[in-house]
């Protein structure tokens, strides 16, 4: 086969050829610590979880081998390949990867960041959070009816703060619908909604509670 049939051949994945590479004026594997060093680098500067797809983008590598790599480097930083576990993790965060503080450091973490009330999100905005998260899409009007006072400002806060969005309107009410966003799920260092801890069999059904929109005009 020669080079221009193999470029051209469908049975050769496009996954074995180095994205962008000749935008590159070296190679990552000559790098100091290589491309595993040099994937760290990245998503170090990193502020939001980065697709692996991205990262072989930037890298000029396969896809399949920065997947084997996160993975690898998952692994290093939980100790699970010889050395001790790190004060920090990679993991998966939405549709994404993104370095964070090991969860059994919690504590000592808050003990240093020092957000300030005005940053922090109040008893009323994590209660209403919840019940959006889990029993979304829902309406203002049926959080309302969930905690049995209004909610209008809170959802307001939360939308600006950008852990909920609107999605649309309820067919029946016209009243808006509201979701959680991605940056929820990164937020929370969540992949998915699947991995919310079982707390909804507590919340009312949202069946249950048709027709609270039009008693208290919870429209656009």
């Amino acid at each position: 086969m020669t080079e221009h049939d193999e470029a051209t051949d469908p049975d050769v994945e496009a996954d074995a050829v180095p994205p962008q590479a000749d935008e590159l004026a070296f190679d990552v594997d000559d790098l100091p610590g290589g491309a595993l060093a040099a994937l760290e680098a990245v998503l170090m500067v990193a502020d939001e979880p980065i697709p692996a797809l991205r990262l072989a983008t930037v890298l000029a590598l396969p896809t399949a081998r920065v997947e084997a790599l996160l993975d690898e480097l998952a692994a290093e930083y939980r100790g699970e390949l010889g050395g001790r576990p790190r004060g920090f993790e990679l993991r998966r965060a939405g549709e994404g990867w993104r370095i964070y503080s090991a969860s059994p450091y919690a504590d000592v973490v808050g003990r240093f960041v020092v957000d300030g009330q005005t940053a922090r999100l109040t008893q009323a905005a994590l209660e209403t959070l919840a019940v959006i998260a889990y029993r979304q899409p829902v309406t203002r009007g049926q959080v309302s009816a969930v905690r049995g006072v209004n909610v209008d400002g809170v959802v307001r806060t939360l939308t600006a703060r950008g852990l909920v969005a609107e999605i649309g309107t309820d067919p029946s009410s016209g009243a808006v619908l509201y979701a959680t966003t991605g940056y929820f799920l990164e937020r929370m260092g969540l992949s998915s909604l699947d991995e919310l801890p079982p707390l909804a069999p507590y919340l009312p059904d949202i069946e249950g509670l048709e027709g609270v929109d039009q008693a208290i005009g919870d429209s656009r």
